[in-house]
Parts: structure tokens; C-alpha cells; sequence
């Protein structure tokens, strides 16, 4: 089912989240983070979710706001949610190669860019789970899920085929390896 697809992704969303806030941590105790595993988070984020999740997420609102406009208002404007979390991380991604630069930032001001990113997109899903994905699953009839399906197989070929789709799961798996690696590599240096 496509909620259930969505809920995964945030699953899979939320565990990226971790492992930027676990380099997050090594940042904010003054060592040095892996800036590899940094790089290939933002890189995910930079792609995955305008390209995948939230085109998904617009059909779905869209056949919402025929059923159930009341339900989504209360909703909002998640393309205008999604934008702002465009810009958040785009703020992540200067800070990083301001450090990497060696410009002169505050650890704090990089933390708390970094912070704000990860708690607004925590945010953002949870709202989406509360009240946006409840709803669909309310409102929505069978043949609305039926051609949200079907407009979606034509939307994914060919730019979001099966290779797209694995590519991504193939950066995700890296993502956490290259994360793994970093965490064995502190354990062996303490």
C-alpha cells in the first residue's frame, strides 16, 4: 500500500537522521566527524526526497484535498514544508564545507544548523504521520489509491525506474557502512 511505502521511507528518513546526529555528536565533543559519511547523507537528502518520497506524497494530498479538503487543510502546505526543508538543508551543506573550508564558525552556530535541520525534518514526518497519512487512510476510496498507483508507474518510468529506486538503496546501504566503519574506527582509537 502507498502509506505504507511513505512510512517506510520515513523509516528509513529517520534512520539517516541518526546517523547525521551521531556525526553531529562527534562534532560537538571537538573531534573530527566522518565528513565522508556527512557528505553521502546530505548528498541523499539532496536527491532522494524531491525525487521520490514527496512527488508520492503530492499525488496523495491531492486526491486528499477532492475527499476531505477540511482534513487537508489542516494539513497545510507540505510542498511549502518540504521547501523549507530543502533550505534547511542547504544551510547544513554550507556549514559543512565551511568547516571543511576552514572558514571561521562557531561550533555552536554549525550544531545548531545541523540540530535545526534534523529536529525540523522529525518534526515534519511526524506530521505527517499524525495527521496527513491518517487522514488519506480515511478518506481516500479504493479507486483513489488505485490511481494514485497507476499514475505513479507511469511517473516512474523512466526517470524513477527500478534501477533509480536501487541506486538509492545502494547509497543508503553505503550511508550506513561508511557509518559502521566510523564507529569501529573511534572504538579503536579510544
Amino acid at each position: 500500500m502507498v502509506i505504507d511505502i511513505l512510512r517506510q521511507e520515513h523509516r528509513n528518513i529517520e534512520m539517516l537522521l541518526r546517523v547525521l546526529e551521531r556525526e553531529l555528536g562527534v562534532f560537538a565533543r571537538g573531534e573530527r566527524p566522518d565528513y565522508e559519511v556527512v557528505h553521502a547523507v546530505i548528498a541523499y537528502f539532496k536527491v532522494y526526497p524531491d525525487a521520490c518520497h514527496h512527488p508520492l506524497e503530492d499525488v496523495v494530498l491531492e486526491k486528499l484535498k477532492v475527499r476531505d479538503s477540511v482534513a487537508a487543510a489542516r494539513i497545510g502546505d507540505l510542498a511549502a514544508d518540504h521547501r523549507r526543508g530543502a533550505n534547511r538543508l542547504r544551510r547544513v551543506a554550507l556549514a559543512i564545507e565551511g568547516v571543511l573550508a576552514d572558514q571561521e564558525l562557531l561550533r555552536q552556530t554549525v550544531n545548531d544548523i545541523i540540530r535545526d535541520f534534523i529536529e525540523q525534518e522529525r518534526c515534519h514526518m511526524a506530521k505527517e504521520e499524525h495527521d496527513f497519512f491518517p487522514a488519506a487512510l480515511k478518506a481516500l476510496r479504493p479507486q483513489d489509491w488505485a490511481e494514485i498507483v497507476a499514475r505513479l508507474s507511469d511517473q516512474r518510468d523512466p526517470v524513477f525506474s527500478e534501477v533509480v529506486e536501487e541506486k538509492f538503496e545502494v547509497v543508503r546501504r553505503h550511508i550506513l557502512q561508511l557509518e559502521q566503519e566510523a564507529d569501529a574506527d573511534r572504538l579503536a582509537h579510544c
